[in-house]
């Protein structure tokens, strides 16, 4: 006699549904870049799966050298890196169209006292209203989001 499962498809229909529309984690989902071709350099790109699902572009700098004026009309994204290489969110903020050069250079400053050494910039952002809801997709309940 062979065990056989009544497999209800409404059900698992419904479970995979359930599965999509499930707040999802915020991770980053490190990009396959240009690394294996000859003759041209690594670019410095990654991924950021928001709760909502999607998936934001940044480019990554390191922290020591990041330039204020990198800030400009994007969302950054404060990441410290453990030993194995997973990236830890420090901080997420966006910046609007006014220079406050102040409070970038003190966000900064606080985020790489917690330990930051990588940004993630997000540029793709169509305007301010746009870089506030990355920000609220991509918040985590220990990261503060910031607007600088």
């Amino acid at each position: 006699m062979a065990n056989r499962r009544a497999l209800s498809w409404s059900a698992a229909l419904r479970d995979l549904k359930d599965d999509r529309t499930r707040r999802q984690d915020v991770r980053e989902e490190r990009l396959k870049t240009t690394a294996g071709l000859r003759g041209s350099p690594a670019l410095p790109l990654s991924a950021w799966r928001g709760r909502s699902g999607r998936r934001y572009v940044v480019g990554v700098h390191p922290a020591g050298g990041f330039d204020l004026d990198e800030m400009a009309q994007a969302v950054v994204i404060a990441v410290r890196r453990d030993n194995a290489g997973i990236a830890e969110m420090v901080s997420v903020a966006s910046s609007s169209e006014s220079p406050r050069e102040h409070l970038r250079r003190t966000w900064l400053d606080r985020v790489r006292r917690r330990g930051a050494t990588e940004m993630h910039v997000h540029r793709l952002a169509e305007n301010e209203a746009e870089r506030v809801a990355i920000v609220e997709d991509l918040q985590v309940d220990s990261v503060e989001p910031a607007q600088v």
